[in-house]
């Protein structure tokens, strides 16, 4: 075996009302390629200075922790990671280095990776499955954790339904983003979201998409998050004017992400405009749902 290629998908958590329960993956890759060595080499490709620094490299920081884990020293690896999405932008970059690791850690010592071990390694890093899962299994998740142990769903997104992602030319990580959230919500805030997100699951299974639009309305973070993004309202007033189905933040954001049956391009075009008045660079990608999750290739 000369080194082993993992592909992993980008994510959008939360969909609206599902704030840390909701997770679906998009047909956007992080493509990590590992080979034997004796020294710790880091490549990204565009070239990244700070992913580069061993310290700072959350890959390189799991596939030490997985390997540790399986019961071996972890002497070095030459790493390298193609990073095709976003970095702080709320589209799982950082699920995928971490899905990435452990997966690339159990493919080198020939070990099956089991849900609890997944779980065990990533939650020392991300204790969001909502997040992780979708970059690991694919498609659309729906996730808790009940008295340590996590429980899962995996919905079939439909196909003929894309998302139209947003991406301002800003940061926001997710830490800041919590940040501003309150310890605690009104009564009527948390009806309203358990109301919402029971429509969007029940309308993607029945394929009443006309509901969406008010099935991706949320209370819980949105409200309390937009205030990090200029031209928030707008932006989804935007996207839903020119024929998207539903609207939300994605994850943490900065990203904004639509989903519709047709008219992708008018939709990110005419978010975009809504962005460059609040004098930001926004750019848009069309995506489809990823349904098969992280891809494991061994190189010979």
């Amino acid at each position: 075996m000369k080194g082993i290629k993992v592909k992993v998908p980008a994510t959008s958590a939360n969909l609206g009302a599902g704030f840390d329960t909701l997770g679906l993956a998009l047909d956007l890759y992080n493509e990590f390629i590992v080979e034997e060595s004796d020294k710790l080499e880091i490549q990204t490709n565009p070239k990244m200075p700070e992913f580069e620094n061993p310290d700072k490299n959350l890959f390189v920081k799991v596939l030490k922790a997985t390997c540790e884990y399986l019961g071996n020293e972890f002497h070095g690896v030459k790493v390298k990671q193609n990073i095709n999405i976003p970095v702080s932008r709320g589209l799982g970059s950082s699920a995928t280095a971490i899905v990435g690791a452990i997966a690339a850690g159990f493919a080198a010592n020939k070990k099956e990776l089991t849900d609890e071990d997944f779980f065990n390694i990533a939650y020392k890093f991300e204790p969001h499955p909502d997040n992780l899962l979708p970059a690991l299994k694919g498609n659309l998740i729906t996730a808790c954790i009940n008295e340590g142990k996590t429980y899962y769903n995996k919905i079939d997104f439909p196909e003929e339904i894309k998302a139209v992602v947003v991406i301002p030319d800003f940061e926001l990580s997710t830490e800041e983003a919590r940040k501003v959230l309150p310890k605690q919500i009104p009564l009527k805030d948390g009806i309203f979201n358990v109301q919402r997100v029971s429509l969007f699951i029940s309308a993607l299974c029945s394929k009443k998409y006309d509901l969406l639009k008010v099935a991706m309305d949320d209370r819980f973070h949105e409200p309390y998050r937009k205030k990090l993004i200029p031209g928030f309202d707008e932006v989804i007033k935007a996207g839903l004017n020119n024929g998207a189905l539903g609207a939300s933040l994605s994850g943490a954001g900065s990203t904004i992400i639509a989903l519709s049956l047709e008219n992708f391009d008018n939709i990110g075009r005419a978010m975009i405009e809504v962005f460059e008045k609040q004098g930001i660079k926004a750019q848009y990608k069309v995506l489809s749902v990823d349904k098969e999750g992280t891809k494991v290739e061994i190189i010979e």
